[in-house]
């Protein structure tokens, strides 16, 4: 191998702790998501950030407020089971997947969640999301 070609320093860049910090800010989402309160769902979102999925209504677009109105209408799910996998992370985003069972309005969801990490606070900027059974 020459001088000149790139080798790898194999330094581990992102702590374990970061990938433990991205799920617990998904805690609001889910714990919101369970006892049907929206205000617990608003902690893991920036507020401006974005939301795109399919539903049996089409495609919905626009803020992850419009949440508000299915929590209001569909309420908790206090037996809805879920599993969240961080897809990918560097020191400041990360992507993850949210697969749910049994939500509110009895459908299956999987959502991805793209985060941003600033001033140590792991916080969703985007959500898109398909819902099953439609």
């Amino acid at each position: 191998m020459s001088e000149t070609t790139a080798v790898s320093k194999n330094i581990k860049v992102i702590p374990t702790a970061d990938y433990v910090a991205v799920k617990e800010a998904m805690a609001g989402y889910l714990e919101g998501l369970t006892v049907g309160n929206f205000d617990r769902i608003t902690d893991s979102f920036w507020e401006d950030a974005t939301m795109h999925g399919f539903t049996a209504a089409g495609l919905t677009e626009g803020t992850y407020k419009n949440l508000k109105p299915y929590v209001d209408q569909f309420g908790a799910a206090p037996d809805s089971k879920c599993h969240l996998d961080v897809l990918a992370i560097t020191p400041s985003t990360a992507v993850i997947r949210i697969d749910m069972e049994d939500n509110a309005d009895g459908t299956d969801y999987t959502d991805f969640h793209t985060l941003i990490k600033q001033d140590g606070t792991w916080k969703v900027i985007a959500k898109v999301f398909h819902q099953y059974g439609i």
